[in-house]
């Protein structure tokens, strides 16, 4: 895997063709952490080969468990009878926010665990760790403060719990569930996030023997067992990618088809693309994207009010996909407001876009308004350490004749395996490069 942080972007081709995307990262990563809870073995398939996925088998492999991988065809077996985990030595992967939903099954199998100073994921403004430290004194973990982190111990087995959410957060879900699924007797959680990875990972979990009711709702109630045992999970496509490459072909004027087997997660993201022109249909286990006309926002039936792109937690559209929908925007012909109703620092990177000429209006640390329709050049930009920031300045770029550069776009790595790849599959001119 090439070191390389910098795409250069030869665009204005138009992308067509067919693509298997990958795994969804927030789903494959919380399922990762989760097999620590058994010591039996597990086999998972469709694993993706990015940067947080080795970074936990590195961490496994640290603690004695055997680890077999072949990451070329995405297989990954673990085995965790004989880990062996000291809270002095052994440190959680760093650069990554994951990392937090290893301390759950730490601290079910060992009885304690640390959360690093140094844990974090991208660059999406203030993410607080209180809901997490909160998650764990409700099962009865004890939390200290340190020089570089927290110190967290649990005296015996986490007990269960009933417990009410400020705001539906995803890995705060998904350490509830891991506390809870050895924890003796019936634990509650209200406000639960309900995306499509979250049911992923319970699905999973109740492959292991978990059980969990209300998966895909805002309550789930699970019954603490004595023990999991392992089970074989295939993971499915990562929507975030399906609908990426669907609106990558749109933006470049082609028409992509994407393999999907999970339509039913996107009536709201087709309807959200339709806004820009972008017409989805789902058929055969296939998705496909066409444009009829180029690019164009549509008129709200209130015609004295702004299109709206709305991003907040499921059954929102989801927010991690506000920036694909944002590059859609600076190239379709209209106005469009993007509100991002969870992070306070994910919209700066907006200036980014005028570099290539587009006409986008940060409202607050929330809202943009893009005027699109207006001519773009090539140019050289910065992605900040957000993922599909990084993704959305690409899309840009390759809708625009001529040769541009996306500085630091190493993030896509984090999630998206092969994607430069892909995308050179279906008829880009993209590279990585060390020097812009």
């Amino acid at each position: 895997m090439s070191a390389s942080s910098h795409l250069i972007v030869h665009g204005g081709m138009p992308l067509s063709g067919r693509i298997e995307p990958s795994a969804n990262k927030n789903a494959v990563l919380p399922i990762l952490c989760a097999t620590l809870l058994t010591r039996q073995p597990v086999h998972l398939r469709g694993v993706p080969d990015i940067t947080d996925v080795r970074k936990i088998l590195q961490f496994f492999e640290s603690i004695g468990s055997e680890v077999h991988a072949d990451m070329a065809r995405g297989i990954v077996g673990l085995y965790h009878r004989h880990s062996v985990f000291d809270a002095r030595r052994h440190r959680l992967p760093l650069e990554m926010r994951s990392s937090i939903m290893l301390v759950p099954p730490l601290l079910a199998r060992f009885g304690e665990a640390r959360i690093e100073d140094e844990v974090k994921g991208c660059t999406l403004g203030v993410r607080e760790i209180d809901p997490h430290v909160e998650t764990l004194r409700h099962f009865g973990a004890h939390i200290e403060p340190g020089e570089d982190g927290f110190a967290v111990r649990c005296d015996g087995p986490l007990r269960a719990t009933e417990h009410w959410l400020d705001y539906a957060s995803v890995t705060t879900t998904e350490n509830f569930v891991l506390c809870a699924a050895l924890a003796g007797g019936r634990s509650v959680l209200t406000n639960a996030a309900c995306e499509p990875h979250v049911q992923e990972f319970c699905e999973f979990m109740c492959r292991l023997g978990a059980h969990i009711e209300g998966i895909g709702t805002s309550r789930l109630v699970i019954e603490g067992v004595d023990a999991l045992g392992g089970t074989e999970f295939r993971f499915a496509e990562d929507f975030h990618e399906v609908t990426t490459f669907l609106a990558l072909g749109a933006i470049t004027g082609g028409e992509v088809t994407v393999r999907n087997s999970r339509p039913e997660h996107f009536p709201l993201i087709d309807r959200s693309l339709a806004k820009f022109g972008v017409h989805v249909t789902h058929r055969d286990g296939w998705s496909h994207a066409r444009v009829q006309g180029g690019l164009k926002v549509a008129e709200p039936f209130t015609r004295n009010m702004l299109q709206k792109i709305e991003a907040a937690p499921w059954p929102y559209l989801p927010v991690d996909l506000l920036p694909i929908f944002m590059a859609l925007g600076v190239r379709a012909e209209g106005s469009a407001m993007f509100w991002n109703k969870v992070y306070d620092g994910a919209m700066g990177w907006t200036s980014e876009l005028s570099k290539f000429g587009a006409h986008v209006f940060l409202s607050d640390p929330h809202r943009a308004i893009s005027f699109g329709g207006r001519p773009l050049a090539p140019a050289q930009v910065d992605s900040p350490y957000i993922i599909r920031v990084a993704i959305a300045l690409l899309m840009v770029a390759a809708s625009i004749e001529g040769r541009s550069v996306i500085r630091h776009a190493a993030p896509i790595r984090r999630a998206h395996p092969r994607f430069v790849e892909n995308l050179c599959a279906l008829g880009a001119r993209i590279e990585w490069t060390e020097r812009p």
